[in-house]
């Protein structure tokens, strides 16, 4: 598995698990719904991600977008 599926994987389910945190424990968990929405916006406009400098790092393939 590359670095963009990885990085994509994990965004997709941080959303998904603190959109349910929102609904069964507080709103609040909606901003880290907001936060990681925004870290993609910038990673696709800068090509900057934490996360893929992480894998990258640990050794995982990179794909096209984190390269």
């Amino acid at each position: 598995m590359s670095i963009d599926r990885i990085v994509l994987m994990f965004a997709g389910t941080v959303i998904l698990l603190s959109l349910v945190l929102s609904q069964l424990h507080h709103v609040y968990w909606l901003y880290l719904t907001a936060f990681v929405g925004a870290n993609l916006l910038q990673a696709s406009i800068t090509g900057f991600c934490p996360l893929a400098i992480i894998l990258k790092a640990v050794g995982i393939r990179p794909g096209q977008a984190f390269s």
